[in-house]
């Protein structure tokens, strides 16, 4: 039973290439033509697959609903929470994680740091969007004219002297953060906090949260806090494989520095 089970699960990534006729399917599981049609039968019945008027046959409609059934059912802070108390044990500093939700980029998780000094973000709070590393790397993902038309839309307070002054510098740093897939905040909120921050991707490869490590300048540095980003990107990379279901790393195997 698990050889057959084995052999079917095995059709899909092969159709996931394109269309494939019953030879090409038997021969790459390396059976005869009778048992892999009784796989594809099965699968066919089910909805996994899908036979074409040409006879070759390729994923079925009910695979793309199961798939997008089970990314909206994913809970990404969930997956998250362990990674993002692992990272904090390793460095101390605070660490948020951050979603898109009704044209706001808002905090949905946040460990505290162990020291003294505390920030006064809170959970359920919208971020800076015009200056918070979270919010770049949330919306650099978007396609360009919708990332134009939002920086358009937006007002640009000048928190601080290095506060993203306008539409057009806006647009310019996003562009920088979707190339070089990781962000910073430093100063642009509160001159004395520091930011780094780093994309959690879904499936697809599109950005579904974003995790970052704040600290204020009387802890770290600037330039100390920027030489954990390494850390934090792979903490990012941890939490994207989980959610995207593949070989996920438990947070207490997560990379060291």
């Amino acid at each position: 039973m698990s050889q057959t089970v084995d052999r079917a699960l095995s059709i899909l990534p092969l159709l996931a290439e394109g269309p494939a006729d019953l030879g090409k399917v038997a021969d790459r599981l390396g059976v005869h033509k009778s048992t892999a049609l009784r796989l594809l039968r099965t699968l066919h019945e089910h909805g996994l697959v899908h036979r074409q008027a040409d006879q070759r046959y390729r994923l079925g409609a009910r695979l793309f609903a199961l798939a997008q059934e089970a990314v909206e059912n994913l809970d990404v802070r969930e997956i998250a929470h362990p990674h993002l108390v692992a990272l904090n044990d390793r460095c101390g500093h605070t660490v948020h994680l951050a979603v898109h939700e009704e044209h706001e980029v808002l905090y949905i998780d946040k460990v505290e740091s162990r020291y003294p000094v505390r920030m006064y973000s809170r959970i359920g709070k919208p971020v800076a969007t015009t200056v918070a590393a979270v919010a770049k790397l949330i919306l650099a993902d978007l396609p360009e004219a919708e990332r134009r038309t939002l920086a358009e839309r937006l007002d640009y307070p000048q928190y601080t002297p290095r506060s993203t002054p306008n539409a057009a510098a806006f647009l310019k740093e996003l562009a920088l953060v979707r190339e070089q897939g990781w962000a910073t905040d430093l100063g642009g909120h509160e001159e004395s906090i520091n930011c780094v921050a780093a994309p959690v991707r879904g499936p697809d490869g599109r950005v579904v949260a974003a995790m970052s490590v704040s600290a204020p300048n009387v802890v770290v540095t600037a330039e100390e806090l920027l030489a954990l980003l390494p850390l934090v990107r792979r903490t990012a990379d941890a939490i994207s494989r989980e959610y995207s279901g593949s070989a996920p790393v438990p947070a207490e195997q997560a990379p060291t520095q």
